[in-house]
């Protein structure tokens, strides 16, 4: 993944060929059956990656879902944009917008996996729980193994460790749900 941001980044023409193979004809199904052709699909995939370099060039750009994911985050903003207006068209200044960016920003957090999202929130628990919950739901360990390797002296103590770390991740989840309910209403 970071070989594909770095090729990104330097607008290696390879990587962006990648990207359309992985992904236009996804986006291309997406703009037919909601309102779209073949060359609004063209035109939106063109806009995507305008947007995509436009967010590498940033400093503090942080890739916070999948590559894929970001993408279709993405065309799937900017096309019910366009359908909204009809009108609309995408110049820099609208892709530097604060507001631009956020629903950007908005659309890439709905689109995210399960999975994206729990890696997220692993990044905002302790070390030990990280690697725990990773080993038991990422590399599907079981109990018995998860005693062994971190040295717990009962299944018991394992499931009340594993009990914690969730329970940890809960509470960063709710923490955030707190914090997106509150910046809506502001």
């Amino acid at each position: 993944m970071d070989n594909v941001l770095t090729d990104l980044k330097t607008e290696n023409n390879f990587a962006f060929g990648k990207l359309y193979r992985d992904n236009y004809g996804k986006i291309s199904r997406f703009v037919q059956n909601n309102s779209g052709n073949q060359a609004d699909a063209e035109d939106l995939f063109q806009e995507a990656m305008m947007v995509l370099v436009e967010k590498l060039r940033q400093d503090n750009f942080q890739l916070t879902a999948s590559i894929d994911t970001y993408v279709y985050a993405i065309c799937k903003n900017l096309w019910f944009k366009k359908l909204r207006n009809t009108n609309f068209q995408l110049s820099i200044d609208d892709m530097q917008s604060l507001e631009f960016q956020d629903a950007i920003n908005d659309s890439i957090e709905a689109e995210k996996t399960y999975s994206e999202k729990l890696k997220g929130y692993l990044l905002k628990i302790t070390d030990h729980c990280n690697r725990l919950i990773h080993d038991m739901f990422f590399k599907e360990k079981a109990i018995e193994q998860i005693q062994k390797d971190y040295g717990y002296s009962t299944r018991h103590n394992a499931q009340n460790q594993k009990h914690k770390c969730v329970e940890q991740i809960r509470k960063v989840k709710e923490k955030e749900d707190i914090l997106k309910k509150n910046s809506s209403l502001g």
